[in-house]
């Protein structure tokens, strides 16, 4: 659920970084329904592949944003890859590595996740795989989408500021050429240890492994890798062929439009039900209790002591002798009754 919750929104974002943020929320599902299902070393795998094409993907948006002066709507995009060919193939790479492409990757770390799902002998095991089919559609879907909006197509802001956009430096891009390593070859390197033939050896004991080994049909397989090819062919008749089918669509499907870009309106609802009442009763508290009661008779009200009886004391100080005397006469009778009596 967390999975698709995420996809549905990543979808519709603007923010070139949000889309990426809601994806990390969608591809973490994956690994809770792993872990959920007893296959923890498929989950910790996606975990560690995750880390490498997801990180490609967050460093590139900032190379993005960095040549773009801090823009991040894609929205005002377009076209980049012509001038920012390193970092366009470095997002290309990424979004391959996500959406389980052949031998990158994600490619085996998912696929492992959902064969799990698939032999799971469990009605919740069959809706994980479910689910998880359709947010690798969704999945495909958003990157491509992301894709196209930034990367191809025409420059949708001032063509002068699309004079002045340059590839980021040296220092920015080497840490993509690692991540991008990551991205295409950590799957092969690892997965022989993670989830293959040396599990036992690599995990040694700190889970328990089933010897048992479970072949995925061809044609599951097989389905697995078109509703990737699904979500592409989607987002590229949508946003690069029939750029005008977006606009219609969102008309046609505006409540789930709405809801989508609205986030499921999970910040509002929280807001309403958590955010507003406590702020009214931390006011409350801040008002009736700081303000009028703690300030009032602490230290608002010792300094009102203190300036009332100063402002009383100093009509002494007046330079006239006998006020002098008389304040002299005054402390010696206080002096002498204290003695007197005590």
């Amino acid at each position: 659920t967390t999975a698709i919750f995420a996809a549905t929104i990543a979808i519709t974002q603007n923010d070139i970084k949000r889309v990426i943020a809601y994806s990390t929320c969608s591809q973490l599902g994956y690994m809770f329904f792993a872990a959920g299902l007893g296959a923890y070393n498929s989950s910790i795998f996606h975990l560690t592949t995750h880390g490498f094409f997801k990180a490609l993907l967050f460093l590139s948006a900032g190379s993005v944003i960095h040549s773009m002066h801090h823009e991040q709507d894609m929205r005002k995009m377009g076209g980049l890859f012509t001038k920012l060919p390193f970092t366009g193939t470095m997002m290309w790479i990424g979004s391959l590595a996500i959406i389980g492409f052949p031998y990158f990757s994600g490619y085996y770390s998912k696929e492992s996740i959902l064969e799990n799902a698939y032999f799971a002998n469990s009605g919740i095991g069959q809706y994980a795989y479910l689910i998880g089919l359709l947010t690798a559609v969704l999945t495909a879907f958003y990157s491509w989408r992301l894709l196209f909006l930034t990367f191809h197509g025409n420059f949708r802001s001032d063509k002068e500021f699309y004079n002045r956009i340059k590839e980021s430096p040296y220092v920015m891009s080497f840490p993509l050429i690692v991540l991008a390593f990551g991205s295409i070859f950590s799957g092969i390197f690892l997965s022989q240890h993670f989830i293959g033939s040396n599990q036992i050896n690599f995990w040694n004991n700190s889970i328990i492994l089933n010897d048992s080994y479970h072949y995925m049909p061809y044609i599951q397989k097989l389905i697995i890798k078109i509703a990737a090819i699904v979500g592409i062919l989607l987002a590229a008749i949508i946003y690069f062929y029939k750029k005008e089918l977006s606009e219609f669509f969102a008309k046609i499907f505006k409540p789930f439009y709405l809801l989508s870009y609205n986030k499921w309106y999970v910040d509002q609802i929280y807001n309403k039900i958590f955010t507003e009442n406590f702020f009214h009763i931390a006011s409350f508290f801040w008002k009736k209790g700081d303000q009028q009661i703690i300030d009032e008779y602490g230290p608002n009200g010792i300094a009102r002591v203190v300036r009332f009886f100063s402002k009383k004391i100093s009509l002494f100080q007046s330079g006239y002798l006998y006020h002098y005397a008389f304040v002299m006469l005054g402390g010696l009778v206080i002096i002498l009754t204290w003695f007197a009596y005590f």
